[in-house]
């Protein structure tokens, strides 16, 4: 079955986008075409809105899913002349918010992604420089300021839940690459060694890591199997004998392997 739907806000369409996908990914038997319309602003804009909405029910012979976060009344009263399954986010959940707090809401277009408040929008800028300053063992030198190390072999995911980790969470996150050297001794590479209670391990399919490394360095060594397998296999026994908290990224999202190493390491975000 398809199905298409929408996120639509006043604003950047981030929290309809975040709220929209986690409810539509329990159904899995569904294939979504997903349409994000951020700034809908005017009346104007609204009503275009509605004219996409509505072509989209036609063609799909199914009513479109439409999520809005839409904050003016008069823009809201337009969008809800299209033809879709609408819900809105703001609605659903402000009432009965309003209700047990007893005071309304202010309405305000982009208060969860606005840059409300200067430090906490330096702190994640910080911690983004941070990782991308510390990335693949540049500046071990650095290493004390960090707030966790992602330790194992090239291409199993270590750069980019640096970078999520930091922008999502304000953490500074470093990580260091496992190379052949250092994988001639089970020990830990010297630069790790004063640091041990902020390593973290990730490790990955060999299967998995020989295609993604395929699609970089084709028929290298780097990327055979053989390699990817004893580099594997290698880096866990070195995270078992120094009994490293560690992480099998092969069936995790970026997203999935970030919050989980959050929360086994008791890491609390910086940008609350």
């Amino acid at each position: 079955m398809k199905r298409t739907a929408f996120f639509i806000s006043d604003g950047t369409g981030i929290t309809a986008e975040t709220l929209g996908n986690s409810l539509l990914s329990q159904f899995e038997g569904i294939q979504f075409r997903k349409i994000t319309l951020p700034y809908i602003d005017t009346i104007d804009k609204a009503r275009e809105t509605v004219a996409q909405i509505n072509r989209a029910c036609e063609e799909d012979g199914e009513a479109a899913i439409v999520f809005d976060t839409i904050v003016d009344d008069a823009v809201n009263e337009e969008l809800s002349r299209n033809r879709g399954y609408k819900i809105d986010v703001f609605s659903t959940f402000l009432k009965p918010l309003e209700k047990e707090l007893r005071t309304h809401s202010s309405y305000s277009v982009g208060k969860t992604h606005s840059i409300s408040e200067m430090n906490r929008y330096k702190d994640r800028i910080d911690s983004v420089n941070f990782a991308l300053d510390n990335d693949d063992g540049a500046r071990t030198q650095q290493y004390d300021r960090a707030d966790i190390i992602l330790v194992g072999v090239s291409r199993c995911g270590k750069t980019p839940t640096c970078l999520y980790m930091a922008l999502q969470f304000g953490i500074r996150a470093a990580n260091y690459p496992l190379t052949d050297e250092d994988l001639e001794s089970t020990q830990l590479p010297a630069p790790l060694q004063p640091y041990r209670n902020k390593l973290y391990g990730l490790t990955i399919d060999p299967f998995q890591l020989a295609a993604i490394r395929h699609e970089r360095r084709p028929n290298s060594r780097y990327a055979s199997l053989d390699q990817c397998d004893f580099e594997v296999r290698t880096v866990e026994r070195m995270f078992k004998q120094h009994d490293l908290p560690s992480i099998n990224t092969t069936n995790f999202s970026i997203e999935e392997i970030s919050t989980r190493i959050m929360a086994h390491a008791g890491l609390l975000r910086r940008n609350n």
